[in-house]
């Protein structure tokens, strides 16, 4: 188990954000940092780069388990590719299986849906695929293999009421199925808290 994972509540309160918009955040009754002197620590006005700093570490923390250099790798990818490196860097994430897993309502967190991938519990165009990272394509098809139908954590998670399944993800939540149809817009990505990539593209070009 990763420390990102042990410890993903208090990253809500150490960037001042619901960053998953779930109910049970400790940031919804704590609006202050973690720590012992989390209510009283001094806030100035932040310098550009720490603004920057933040957009990344929230953009980063969003995804689940990405280190930085797994991060920069997707930048660095945003920024080869012909267009507008921001716009670019958020269709990347969002093209993850284990983002599409999340979106697809296969997994309550971008946690689970790593987690459900790696256990083999889901499909790509009728092949096991493992890996979370994986970039799916527009109109890839993604299922829940057969024998993973009845697990509680999936079930339980397709018929939660707390987030909508994004227009550019097809589901079927009878059959376990799902196709990712297009790389989305960054303003048809349904993030609960505001993201900047703009501020990203800053941060690594400083």
């Amino acid at each position: 188990m990763t420390k990102r994972i042990q410890a993903k509540h208090k990253v809500d309160r150490r960037l001042g954000v619901n960053l998953w918009g779930r109910p049970k955040s400790p940031f919804n009754t704590r609006a202050f940092g973690p720590g012992q002197h989390g209510q009283t620590r001094a806030r100035g006005k932040p310098s550009d780069y720490k603004i920057q700093l933040q957009a990344k570490q929230k953009l980063k923390s969003y995804y689940g388990n990405l280190n930085e250099r797994q991060f920069r790798n997707v930048f660095q990818e945003a920024d080869r590719i012909r267009g507008n490196t921001g716009e670019n860097l958020v269709g990347i994430l969002e093209s993850r299986l284990d983002a599409v897993v999340y979106r697809a309502k296969f997994a309550l967190t971008v946690f689970q849906a790593r987690q459900i991938i790696n256990h083999g519990h889901i499909k790509v165009n009728g092949k096991k695929v493992n890996i979370g990272s994986y970039l799916l394509k527009e109109n890839d098809e993604i299922e829940v293999r057969e024998s993973s139908k009845q697990l509680a954590p999936i079930l339980s998670s397709v018929a939660s009421k707390e987030r909508e399944v994004p227009d550019y993800v097809i589901v079927d939540d009878k059959q376990l199925t799902a196709k990712y149809t297009r790389v989305p817009k960054m303003e048809e990505i349904p993030y609960p808290a505001i993201m900047e990539p703009n501020l990203v593209v800053e941060y690594y070009s400083r």
